[in-house]
């Protein structure tokens, strides 16, 4: 459990005005590579992270698994913390900050994130690298329309569901009338197969009445790795049974 102590930090953190601090660009978002990959991360600093009193660079890189405390990699952006494979290593070139593991291996599966300590601690986005356990599957797409229950209610519920891809990363949008609407969209997180290593997952799009009364085309559009362009689902109001 969080200290009290701890806690108390975190949200100072939290509420501390952001204003003047270090921007930490973090890319990519994440990686599915295959056993003994290379793999590289980039970080880019809004502003310089050399310590003005020892001359190190104030950057350091964290590997978090699920459900488990950061773990520190590498501290004053290139020094291995003690313990850490040799595999990996970090460089510097201006303010472009970069992780590497050499040859990526089963236990490295997890999130990374970089973080500054020159100013006010900052954190960048992450990167989920992912190891490929399967060939790339490509995702199936349905929607439904609310029910004709629901169009008797005050709010109606539009949903699209995702199953059978891999790798893991994908983005869903919603469209009323071709254009992307994100107000009232709820997306849950992915849910790996144990069985064949596939994911899944739902979105959904809440609307008042008479705002689901306002449009007539309503579409789920599903981005991947596996698909040229988008895979889309869509119906129409009008063709619904009031």
């Amino acid at each position: 459990m969080i200290s009290q102590a701890l806690f108390i930090w975190l949200l100072v953190l939290w509420i501390h005005d952001s204003s003047g601090q270090i921007a930490l660009t973090q890319t990519p978002e994440s990686l599915t590579v295959s056993l003994g990959d290379r793999v590289t991360i980039n970080c880019k600093a809004s502003s310089s992270l050399t310590s003005s009193y020892s001359g190190k660079e104030l950057l350091a890189w964290y590997q978090q698994k699920s459900g488990q405390a950061p773990k520190p990699l590498i501290y004053y952006a290139d020094t291995l913390q003690s313990g850490v494979p040799a595999r990996f290593s970090g460089s510097r070139s201006g303010s472009d900050y970069t992780l590497t593991i050499s040859r990526v291996e089963a236990e490295d599966a997890g999130d990374y994130y970089c973080q500054q300590d020159k100013s006010f601690p900052t954190f960048g986005k992450g990167t989920k690298v992912e190891i490929k356990r399967r060939e790339n599957a490509k995702p199936s797409v349905f929607i439904f329309p609310p029910s004709v229950d629901q169009l008797s209610q005050a709010t109606v519920t539009l949903v699209c569901l995702v199953n059978g891809f891999y790798p893991s990363a994908l983005n869903v949008v919603w469209k009323t009338d071709k254009a992307t609407t994100t107000t009232g969209v709820l997306t849950s997180t992915k849910q790996q197969d144990s069985s064949d290593s596939t994911y899944s997952l739902s979105s959904t799009l809440t609307l008042s009445k008479d705002q689901y009364n306002s449009h007539n085309d309503y579409s789920c559009e599903v981005t991947h790795e596996t698909v040229t362009g988008s895979l889309v689902k869509s119906f129409k109001r009008s063709d619904c049974t009031q």
